[in-house]
């Protein structure tokens, strides 16, 4: 007597497989989508972790969303690849956190400590009183602090020993957040747009359009080692500029006002404010606050406002 069993799996629809040039015209029309959730990420982690680490590590996310991505299961391509984009940032990041369990025990006693210290003594201790506390010469305490500075899972906002799911996890913004997190990104826009002609292209194509360094001298004739003075000098002033009109409490009050220097500064400052307005600030983003990337979108950001 024979038994037929059908399994499960025979029965399945079989899943949908796109061809070469749907998943090649999937990647590429998708690329900037792994420079935006990059970009996010770099705003909470340390400085000195490489961009190019993460890009890495994302793009071949983006690759193997784009062969397994089934579009008769309803889920849009948008949403399955962020979700393995950003799992695939994480794991790099897990696997650059160097970081041993001891160095870790050893940070949260200093901090600790220090903390302590701070509370008795009225003031921030100093190295040799922290070591004296902690049982241990500054020498030690130094190397202490140099691992964990070199541990990629730093919060921003100062010694911490958590992990890296700890420290990129996400917040859903609220209405009044979102206002004015795209009223920021608009200000941003605008800000570049009123930069002196060179650093703003130096910007615009380093940071929005995310072009390397070289390609950007060779388009200027100039070394890169002159793109990196521009490009900190174009930082410098984006800077000073949103704190003028963002945050005035923080903005430079420069020892001069009559300099040159000081000059330029203020016409620059005038610049943006002159060149913004509410509704071209919110028009630089969606209701989500997301922005497109593209140079179409970047020379309408950088537009002087109506």
């Amino acid at each position: 007597m024979t038994t037929n069993v059908t399994n499960a799996a025979d029965t399945a629809p079989a899943a949908t497989v796109l061809s070469a040039a749907e998943q090649e015209e999937l990647i590429r029309t998708h690329m900037p989508l792994v420079g935006h959730l990059v970009r996010d990420m770099l705003t909470r982690i340390p400085n000195h972790i490489h961009r190019d680490d993460l890009t890495s590590a994302g793009l071949h996310a983006l690759v193997t969303a784009a062969r397994g991505w089934d579009p008769d299961r309803g889920i849009p391509f948008h949403r399955f690849a962020s979700t393995r984009i950003r799992g695939a940032i994480l794991d790099e990041l897990r696997s650059l956190d160097w970081a041993t369990r001891s160095v870790r025990t050893k940070a949260r006693a200093t901090d600790t400590t220090r903390q302590q210290l701070t509370t008795t003594l009225g003031r921030t201790p100093t190295a040799d009183e922290l070591a004296q506390a902690l049982g241990t010469t500054t020498g030690d305490l130094q190397r202490t602090d140099t691992d964990v500075q070199r541990a990629t899972v730093l919060s921003l906002q100062g010694f911490t020993t958590s992990s890296a799911d700890d420290l990129v996890t996400e917040k859903t913004p609220g209405p009044e957040d979102m206002l004015l997190r795209r009223e920021q990104i608009g200000y941003l826009h605008h800000a570049i747009g009123s930069l002196p002609e060179r650093l703003q292209y130096v910007i615009t194509e380093y940071f929005l359009l995310e072009r390397p360094m070289a390609d950007i001298a060779d388009d200027l004739g100039v070394t890169e080692s002159r793109i990196s003075q521009l490009r900190a000098e174009a930082l410098s002033l984006l800077k000073d500029g949103l704190n003028t009109h963002l945050s005035p409490g923080l903005a430079p009050v420069p020892d001069n006002p009559d300099s040159i220097t000081a000059r330029r500064r203020a016409s620059y400052y005038a610049s943006i404010a002159n060149s913004t307005s509410l509704h071209s600030r919110l028009a630089m983003t969606n209701a989500h606050g997301h922005t497109t990337y593209g140079r179409a979108s970047i020379e309408r950001a950088t537009a002087p406002a109506a």
